[in-house]
């Protein structure tokens, strides 16, 4: 009698091996029709054996240790101590249809208990529970670590019983971290370390680690904005290398020198940015014909002229990814002998650009695109807060200005307000929800906060960008060459379900499903209404996040089909390696080659990946400094708005300060509270009082822990949730 044990065995260790099923499996070992009872009885004891594994649609595969049941992905840690699990991109064939359908689904819910002390970025093997939340969501359980994805942490030291220890920032461990000696490095008691974890803490052994910087006592100005650059593991000096490289070209740069470019420096173009830039990387010419055609030139600091591909200093700009804008600090993708010298397009100076043409038609039909390598001067400089008062007043306030710097801030608003309102009948979503930014004082203390408005002189240069990066992707769409594209996938039906239910609930009719179109006409139709906030809360929490990627799969939010970052080469990756190709396109167009779509892939993620960080280090940081300064002001009310919905309580931000902490449901006045997941909404069944995303309530401060960056807010005796007016 044939081994059938051992032919089955062997097949499945094959590199090519299969799931099959077993009379798949019959034909591929050739077993004869007089062979099937006893080859189909060998596959039942290997499966009783756990040497195969039998998935739910029936085939065949090795079985995997006990080690590797599960799905394997990321961990995202949340402040409160809850994790969710992404799983991986993909699961292997013939997988259990259960575990496939998780990847089309929400994050799965990890509960405090069960994270196993994974953090946040860490990789880990996860299997599913069979209990869900309240409103469906898929619970989970962490049974391995399998890569860490950081080992250094940042507290604040102290000592005990003649031993060093670390309370990590954001209660990231339950327990301080053991450090050795006391006073390594030079720590005193107070003080904000950085620290090398030696030993993970298991649940039968204490965490171990080794101090490798002091940064200074806690508390002290700009500590806090050090703990969060380490702790977030942003790149802050540059590497010699790097700043000799920047130092070359500004020593090789010739103004002069205007061989191969379209000599533009005595025309009139100039730059609208906030009056706190720390970056000019783009400026605007437009002109009319008498026949009322348009000719809208953007013109962009030309980076990839300063920075070869493959030198030092792309190599650590494509390390970094992209600029990180801390509240009191940047911390720059590139030397600032480029960011601020001659990347910066600085007014009255000769600059090297890429420019891009675009022709319309007197509507604001896009007709004609040209893309050339140029120089400009900037003609003048503006800040946004100087262009509205000269466009609303111009006798007022544009007598100081040359006229034909006038009559081109007039033209860029007629044009600008053309192409948004195109835009948005194209199906564009226009979310209007309020900036709020720090002031802080000269120790990088918060002393106040305002709100940033966004004007007509703000959506001038948005048009024109968005134009800019629209005609550059099908430009190179056309061409047939692979590129970073921004793409922003549609959301989920079921969200977009959950959504239209949100809408219904507050009294509005709503289609089961809503698309695009529908959702501005939902925002068109709220605008400065009540419910203006609750449905610009709650679609932004059903969008996904906008990402790099070469999949041309479109912008869901700007209804463009083909878009790309260009504009900004001087601060994101992505926009020079755009500008690289269209550099390669001027020189000869049939010799472009273009990066393989895996390499796009990797690079999409990787840059997608610390655009992500950057934002979290500035949320972050913005945080801390938010709880420093309430914590010397309990007792403090303000306005809030709820930016999120609980069993246990509501998310509020504050309007005039955005801070963001929680009511807890036991703070709220007694009564039974029903919560509704689906709608957002947390009901006080007695009183028939309604809480809901997006509602202003007021709120006092009533604690602020430091160490896990909490901040505790009660509802104001008597205040009951009101509609926004």
């Amino acid at each position: 009698m044939p081994d059938f044990s051992r032919q089955i065995l062997h097949y499945f260790e094959q590199p090519e091996a299969r799931p099959q099923r077993p009379k798949e499996l019959a034909r591929w070992l050739r077993i004869k029709q007089s062979q099937a009872a006893p080859f189909l009885a060998a596959i039942e004891t290997l499966i009783e054996a756990g040497q195969l594994h039998r998935a739910a649609n029936g085939t065949i595969s090795k079985a995997r240790p006990p080690s590797a049941v599960g799905l394997t992905g990321t961990i995202r840690r949340t402040s409160r101590g809850v994790g969710y699990f992404t799983p991986a991109v993909s699961l292997p064939e013939g997988s259990d249809s259960e575990l496939a359908a998780v990847q089309v689904e929400e994050p799965v819910y990890i509960a405090p208990e069960d994270l196993a002390g994974a953090l946040t970025g860490d990789e880990v093997r996860v299997v599913l529970l069979k209990r869900r939340r309240s409103h469906g969501q898929r619970c989970g359980r962490v049974v391995e670590v399998l890569r860490r994805a950081r080992s250094t942490f940042v507290g604040v030291y102290h000592e005990l019983h003649g031993r060093g220890f670390v309370t990590v920032d954001a209660a990231v461990f339950d327990e301080p971290v053991a450090v050795g000696d006391p006073g390594a490095k030079g720590a005193r008691p107070n003080d904000k370390v950085v620290f090398e974890m030696v030993q993970f803490p298991t649940p039968k052994r204490a965490a171990e680690g080794v101090i490798i910087q002091v940064l200074g006592p806690r508390g002290k100005p700009g500590v806090d904005t050090l703990s969060i650059i380490h702790e977030f593991q942003l790149p802050d000096e540059f590497p010699e290398a790097v700043l000799e490289e920047a130092r070359a070209q500004a020593e090789r740069f010739d103004p002069d020198d205007l061989r191969g470019r379209l000599d533009l420096t005595g025309e009139t173009i100039i730059t609208i940015d906030p009056v706190d830039a720390r970056d000019f990387d783009d400026a605007i010419s437009l002109t009319q014909s008498p026949d009322g055609h348009w000719r809208l030139g953007v013109h962009i600091a030309d980076v990839a002229h300063f920075v070869p591909s493959g030198s030092d200093m792309d190599r650590e700009a494509r390390r970094r990814g992209n600029s990180v804008y801390l509240p009191d600090r940047v911390l720059p993708m590139l030397p600032e002998v480029l960011s601020n010298g001659l990347a910066s397009l600085q007014q009255d100076h000769v600059r090297y650009t890429k420019s891009v043409f675009i022709d319309f038609t007197p509507d604001g039909v896009p007709t004609h695109t040209e893309l050339a390598n140029s120089a400009i001067k900037v003609t003048r400089r503006f800040a946004y807060e100087e262009v509205l008062p000269i466009l609303q007043h111009p006798s007022k306030h544009g007598r100081r200005i040359p006229a034909p710097v006038r009559a081109l801030l007039e033209r860029m608003h007629r044009l600008a307000m053309i192409l948004r309102k195109r835009r948005f009948a194209r199906g564009a979503l226009d979310l209007q929800l309020p900036e709020v930014k720090l002031d802080l004082d000269k120790d990088g203390q918060v002393c106040g906060a305002h709100r940033v408005l966004h004007d007509e002189s703000h959506q001038i240069i948005e048009e024109f960008m968005l134009a800019a990066n629209i005609a550059v992707a099908q430009t190179l769409a056309r061409r047939g060459l692979a590129y970073l594209h921004r793409v922003h996938a549609p959301p989920d039906e079921k969200k977009l379900r959950d959504l239209g239910e949100f809408v219904r609930g507050l009294g509005l009719s709503a289609r089961p499903w809503l698309g695009r179109r529908e959702l501005q006409a939902l925002l068109d139709q709220v605008r400065g209404r009540p419910t203006e906030y609750p449905i610009s809360y709650a679609l932004l929490r059903s969008l996904k996040q906008a990402e790099y990627s070469p999949a041309d799969i479109g912008h869901f939010a700007l209804a463009e089909e083909d878009y790309c970052h260009f504009t900004s080469p001087i601060r994101r990756y992505p926009d020079l390696t755009v500008h690289r190709l269209v550099d390669a396109l001027l020189r000869d167009p049939g010799k472009v080659r273009a990066p393989s779509e895996a390499e796009l892939v990797r690079l999409g993620e990787h840059c997608s990946e610390t655009e992500r960080r950057a934002d979290a280090a500035e949320r972050e940081l913005i945080k801390v400094k938010l709880l420093a300064f309430l914590s010397t002001r309990i007792g403090w009310q303000m306005e809030a708005t709820i930016t999120g919905v609980e069993r246990f309580g509501l998310f509020c931000q504050g309007q005039e300060l955005p801070a963001e902490g929680l009511v807890h449901v036991n703070t709220l006045p007694p009564d039974q509270y029903e919560y509704d997941a689906r709608r957002h909404t947390l009901l006080a069944r007695r009183s028939g009082t309604l809480y809901r995303l997006g509602d202003i309530v007021r709120v006092e401060v009533a604690a602020v822990d430091l160490h896990r960056r909490l901040l505790e807010l009660t509802l104001v005796a008597g205040r009951k949730s009101r509609r926004r007016s």
